[in-house]
């Protein structure tokens, strides 16, 4: 197997340099081109000086923190994936069939293509990496055109090194991305992207920027009419990790961290219950739980518990809600008094999903302002589509 003549990597990125500071893994992670022989190239010297200089000029560059610039003569078609947030801004960028891999299929939540006429993605082809085996051979076995993930975020995370990443880069695809969900883990010690920083670059490489722009406009016009009618100052909530339907420990989040998956609470100005106590954040390192005293102690308003998007709003109720009801400390949390127990959202959050995600929130958290569909369903389809 040989790497794609079609990508290369820029005179910015060293490898070498990349991996310089990286922990050690955690126990938390467990086309060729054919040239032409004498015989079949019948163009002149002109000819194929000419073909040159076309090639070259349709080359094109991306730049992005950590990995550096990697130049492309032509846009990729298989591209590898490990957050699902990179994912949904590819089906975004309307090249949701170039899609390889996700870390987990179960965290690429794809239910708001439904009410997109003509927005999906196939899922079926797609490898689940964590459950493959997030390995060198795992990763070579792909064969993609770009990795378009975070080298760093498999060399702390899981059984990869630096060599690993080398390999991969020498005989597959080049990197690009950046691991930008959290921002919590301490190995991370270089720029982030915000969410719509992290799509522009993916629309470089896809080469969708007009397409981009429009999903941008409508974005900012999305939250401007938001922001305008929510109040300044929103609830005290906790954001917790509890998968189980009758949860009795959770992991907690920190809901003022920049992380992309916490967007939809900073533009609805949602106050942290957990940012200015004792509690540390869920990172790569740190994975603590806290339990039903720690939460009645930070007694938040509003309670947004993880894990279950795949419940629907009525049994997620019947469930996790229905037990902390009859819990003897929990039921006494402000939030469970009052009802404000809420499905917390995914871990990765892509721009489709954001729009969705903070229309769900809006009509939970504010009901006296908010109410049914926030925005045009069939006018982003119709920029996702054109």
């Amino acid at each position: 197997m040989h790497r794609r003549d079609f990508v290369r990597a820029g005179g910015a990125m060293t490898l070498a340099g990349l991996f310089a500071g990286c922990t050690s893994p955690s126990e938390g992670g467990s086309e060729t081109t054919d040239e032409p022989t004498d015989t079949e190239n019948t163009a002149t010297s002109a000819e194929a000086s000419e073909e040159t200089t076309t090639e070259a000029s349709d080359s094109y560059s991306v730049s992005m923190t950590p990995v550096g610039e990697v130049e492309f003569d032509r846009v990729p078609e298989s591209i590898s994936v490990y957050e699902p947030g990179y994912a949904d801004m590819l089906v975004a960028l309307g090249h949701g069939d170039a899609v390889a891999s996700v870390g987990k299929k179960g965290r690429f939540h794809t239910g708001h293509y439904d009410e997109l006429d003509g927005v999906g993605v196939d899922d079926s082809g797609i490898v689940d990496l964590v459950n493959a085996g997030v390995s060198q051979e795992t990763l070579l076995d792909l064969d993609p055109d770009l990795y378009l993930m975070d080298p760093n975020w498999l060399t702390n995370v899981f059984e990869l090194n630096g060599e690993d990443v080398s390999f991969l880069e020498e005989r597959a695809a080049p990197f690009l991305g950046n691991t930008i969900f959290r921002r919590t883990d301490g190995w991370h010690d270089y720029d982030y992207y915000t969410l719509y920083g992290a799509f522009e670059k993916v629309a470089e490489v896809v080469q969708e920027t007009e397409r981009f722009e429009a999903l941008r406009s409508f974005h900012d016009d999305y939250v401007d009419r938001i922001a305008a009618d929510a109040p300044d100052e929103g609830p005290r909530a906790a954001l917790v990790w509890g998968g189980k339907a009758e949860p009795t420990s959770f992991s907690p989040y920190h809901l003022g961290g920049e992380g992309a998956n916490k967007k939809a609470f900073r533009d609805l100005n949602v106050r942290d219950a957990i940012a200015n106590s004792d509690v540390e954040a869920l990172s790569q390192s740190q994975r603590s739980e806290i339990d039903y005293e720690t939460l009645l102690d930070l007694d938040p308003e509003v309670l947004f518990v993880r894990g279950h998007e795949d419940k629907t709003p009525e049994a997620f109720r019947d469930t996790v809600v229905s037990f902390m009801q009859n819990h003897d400390t929990a039921s006494r949390i402000t939030a469970v008094e009052n009802g404000d127990v809420y499905r917390g959202g995914p871990i990765y959050l892509g721009p489709l999903g954001h729009l969705f995600l903070t229309e769900r929130f809006a009509t939970r958290l504010y009901p006296d302002r908010f109410s049914g569909e926030l925005f045009d369903r069939d006018e982003l389809a119709g920029i996702v589509t054109s």
